[in-house]
């Protein structure tokens, strides 16, 4: 049974929720910053910024409900206001879902080169027109859940507790959506991510084939800016596809037992945006950098913290046969 301590899951993600907001806006100013300073905006930047900002404000959103949850345990509120925040909630994650498969169809594209073909061309102009699609995103998100409006009903009679302004899919046209909505939300971008990850771990492995053969074994293969790109793409793949499996058994539980699970689910993608974004952190070379220098300025201010200072490893720059932009 899913049923869990409201109080408790509302703490949690409100610790999970300063990580967000903290790691996501440090990745919009820095990206803002970088691009002044060099005067131009790559489409990996136009992609991973939208994606903190839907971070954000998915964070800022459901921590809200949450808390006038707790709040107002009586539901004495109007039920417009806690519908209105879920629907939101709901197209942000639509959004922060699609966003994460763009940005890793973004790297496979970039990584792996593909034949002179049809889908060759639309990939291309796919990420030609990759700041069109992030405002596009956003606005599919906002119209595939503009439905639950109207297919679904007011239940704040679940089994354990009661949640304010919960929309549940009570009727067959209303679990019929559901099913809809979680395939669009989080299955196509799951297939997506995973077809992403194929390509990328066989280009992967035939790079590595390549090199290893061109160097008669002398030494190991090393892959230089390719790395922490690969590294950061199949990161995100793996994390996202852990959030997937534990996010369709949650809304099964809610569908089908009726089960109290809303705040559980908003729980698990607040830290699934924690940990996508501390993923891009990593993955981004000079953010990554910036973040351990700071960090080492603040405890060099604190000779107490000292122990927790982090060497800052210079990268060996290696020769590569394709450098990728990140």
């Amino acid at each position: 049974m899913l049923g869990t301590n409201k109080m408790s899951l509302w703490l949690l993600t409100g610790l999970s929720a300063v990580s967000t907001v903290f790691f996501n806006l440090y990745i919009v100013l820095m990206s803002v910053s970088n691009s002044k300073q060099k005067k131009r905006w790559s489409p990996s930047e136009s992609i991973i910024v939208a994606l903190s900002l839907a971070n954000i404000a998915h964070q800022l959103v459901c921590y809200f409900w949450m808390s006038m949850d707790e709040v107002d345990t009586e539901c004495h509120i109007a039920h417009t206001p806690y519908t209105v925040m879920l629907v939101l909630t709901f197209s942000l994650k639509f959004t922060i879902m699609w966003d994460s498969s763009f940005l890793t169809f973004y790297y496979s594209t970039k990584l792996v080169s593909a034949p002179d073909r049809c889908y060759a061309h639309v990939q291309a102009a796919i990420i030609k027109h990759a700041t069109l699609a992030v405002f596009v995103v956003p606005l599919s998100g906002l119209g595939t859940c503009m439905p639950m409006l109207v297919v679904f009903h007011p239940a704040n009679d679940t089994k354990v507790d009661q949640d304010c302004g919960v929309l549940m899919p009570d009727t067959k046209p209303g679990k019929i959506y559901e099913a809809l909505y979680l395939v669009l939300a989080d299955v196509l971008p799951g297939m997506l991510m995973i077809k992403c990850c194929v390509s990328i771990s066989l280009h992967l492995a035939v790079h590595l084939r390549h090199m290893k053969a061109s160097t008669n074994g002398a030494h190991v293969p090393k892959l230089g800016t390719q790395r922490r790109v690969i590294q950061m793409a199949l990161s995100l793949v793996a994390v996202f596809l852990l959030f997937l499996v534990v996010d369709l058994y949650v809304n099964y539980q809610i569908v089908v037992h009726h089960e109290n699970a809303i705040t559980l689910t908003l729980f698990f993608t607040s830290v699934y945006t924690t940990v996508s974004a501390m993923v891009l952190i990593y993955g981004k070379k000079t953010l990554w950098k910036a973040l351990i220098r700071e960090f080492n300025n603040c405890t060099d201010a604190y000779p107490c913290l000292t122990c927790l200072k982090v060497p800052e490893q210079k990268g060996q720059s290696t020769s590569t046969p394709a450098r990728i932009k990140n």
